[in-house]
């Protein structure tokens, strides 16, 4: 039977993004967004699949998935990538997604990322969030601007990751890398600590529940500058998805706190290039300007894209925006581009 990491080995010399390891298929890469099967590996069934899965777990991974039947870790092969892995179980079989993390932090130009990109990772203080669906490439954007800092900046970052993916290495910085289960018992009980630790910025994983957010926003607001990831499209539903966490009797102190810290959202979905040679980025940019903030402050959140739309001297623009000047440049086709769009019929 083949080996896990010989699995995860092809996984990164063939550039693929994840592994899927599912009962009664062969191992299956997605490479540039496309499903693509291994079936020089034949079909996998329960017992062996279940066998090659438990290769990376140590007993007390496998006792907790066992319990709890879910399991989020990081596993590295020796001399290659990591891989943030998802271990479930699927109608009674043990199932597996391995997410592929390289060890290189490919530094911002690489992203396509735009120059207000650069000014939201140098602010002082504040909230910066990274959004987007699954699998566009937020904690590579949040990882690049960490770097940056650290190679520009001399302060404590703290990062608290569920797992930890990309790992950092101390230049200008000091920067702490907590992983949720490992070094800490979740992220509310680490964000508890972390204002005792002396950061200049903390980094959150994701903001997943009441008691992370609320913290974060009190950190924002508190000086420190706060990078965090949710799983939201755009801006309005961002600042949406924040305050309706929190009961009716505290919506309002939420939104005050989120108007007064709230720098900016950076929201990116992925796609395949025109030529198909992998995949580049696309982003919708929102800036907390004094007018976005008081549209935050008056409940008025219908108004923000209207807002964004018009806000390019401050650096915002709409995904759409974004999308025609990649088909301008023909880095994507425009049958992309319509399927990404809010508006399509702009693109005809």
């Amino acid at each position: 039977m083949v080996e896990l990491n010989t699995l995860l080995r092809i996984t990164q010399d063939r550039n693929a993004s994840d592994l899927h390891l599912t009962d009664s298929m062969p191992p299956i890469l997605r490479i540039h967004g496309e499903l693509v099967r291994l079936d020089e590996f034949g079909v996998l069934y329960r017992e062996d699949l279940e066998e090659l899965i438990y290769e990376a777990l140590t007993e007390m991974q496998l006792q907790k998935f066992r319990a709890e039947k879910e399991l989020d870790f990081s596993y590295g092969i020796q001399g290659g990538d990591r891989f943030r892995v998802n271990i479930h179980i699927q109608q009674g079989n043990v199932e597996a997604a391995f997410r592929r993390i390289p060890n290189r932090i490919p530094p911002m130009d690489e992203l396509n990322l735009p120059d207000i990109a650069y000014e939201l990772a140098r602010k002082p203080h504040g909230l910066v969030l990274i959004t987007g669906p699954t699998g566009t490439g937020k904690s590579t954007t949040m990882a690049s601007m960490i770097d940056m800092i650290n190679g520009e900046r001399s302060c404590v970052i703290i990062s608290i990751e569920d797992p930890i993916e990309y790992v950092h290495t101390n230049r200008l910085s000091i920067i702490k890398q907590r992983e949720v289960f490992s070094d800490t018992n979740s992220f509310p009980e680490a964000l508890k600590r972390v204002l005792r630790q002396d950061p200049d910025i903390i980094v959150v994983g994701e903001m997943r529940d009441l008691e992370t957010i609320s913290t974060a926003l009190t950190a924002a607001e508190t000086g420190h500058l706060v990078f965090a990831t949710l799983h939201t499209p755009d801006a309005p539903q961002t600042i949406e998805r924040i305050i309706d966490v929190f009961p009716p009797h505290q919506q309002n102190q939420v939104r005050l706190q989120l108007a007064s810290c709230l720098q900016g959202v950076i929201s990116q979905i992925l796609m395949p290039k025109a030529r198909g040679n992998g995949r580049i980025l696309a982003t919708e940019i929102f800036v907390g300007t004094p007018a976005v903030r008081n549209l935050i402050r008056e409940k008025d959140i219908a108004k923000i894209p209207n807002v964004i739309q018009t806000g390019a001297q401050y650096g915002m623009r709409t995904m759409d925006t974004c999308l025609n000047q990649l088909v301008t440049k023909r880095l994507i086709t425009k049958e992309v581009a319509k399927s990404k769009a809010k508006y399509p019929q702009n693109f005809n």
